[in-house]
């Protein structure tokens, strides 16, 4: 089973969605099902990024994944398609996941934050920074992820993604290469999010951005198949 952000959803899972999309906790109410987690999410109003967003996006992959991407956020063509990685930094990743060794189609991807959150320039929507109180909102959203597939490795690609993770500041550089135990059972890896390599101002920057990011990927890869 594949979860996207639903087009159309049942009227069961629409009305569940509208009891949990603005309140619960990690034992309240939670999702059943990843059809009902999408639609929730496309009424969800636990912070205010929904306002200037298309839709929300959830994660894409096969249910019993037992490796879980986690990236920042969605960026202008993810809001747009309703699907996670699928503009440049997608491209970075799916890059790196074939050298890695990491089938993308075995392995569940998604966002710690789930609208896109922007700043408009003329007609082009640049990309900001998620803060800290909407990483916190949003990550009822990725327990309830978690929970439902229970993966064995969640990797955080980036400080955004790591806070919603870990629950807390964790640096990437120092950090990588490394297994942490989180509550809830399963292991955290961190690295670099894809678009690290698109910022890098050089080629030989890009390529050792990208090497560090193929590096984690195969050991989380491995730890997961372990």
């Amino acid at each position: 089973m594949t979860m996207r952000a639903p087009s159309n959803i049942s009227t069961r899972a629409a009305r569940a969605a509208e009891r949990i999309s603005r309140d619960g906790a990690w034992g309240e109410d939670p999702p059943a099902t990843l059809e009902a987690l999408g639609a929730g999410l496309q009424v969800c109003r636990r912070c205010d990024l929904w306002r200037a967003a298309t839709q929300a996006v959830g994660g894409a992959g096969p249910s019993g994944a037992a490796l879980m991407l986690v990236g920042e956020q969605p960026g202008d063509q993810e809001d747009l398609a309703g699907a996670p990685f699928v503009g440049p930094a997608g491209r970075v990743l799916d890059r790196a996941l074939r050298k890695a060794g990491a089938p993308r189609e075995e392995i569940y991807v998604t966002n710690a934050v789930k609208h896109f959150k922007h700043d408009l320039r003329g007609k082009r929507r640049l990309h900001k920074t998620p803060g800290a109180g909407e990483v916190s909102a949003c990550r009822w959203w990725l327990d309830a992820e978690r929970r439902l597939l229970r993966p064995k490795v969640i990797v955080a690609m980036g400080a955004t993604a790591a806070l919603g993770v870990f629950r807390r500041p964790t640096p990437i550089g120092a950090n990588r290469g490394r297994a942490f135990p989180l509550d809830g059972g399963g292991q955290g890896v961190v690295t670099f999010h894809p678009s690290f390599v698109l910022r890098a101002p050089e080629e030989a920057g890009k390529a050792e951005a990208l090497a560090a990011i193929v590096a984690d990927l195969k050991f989380a890869w491995e730890l997961a198949a372990g």
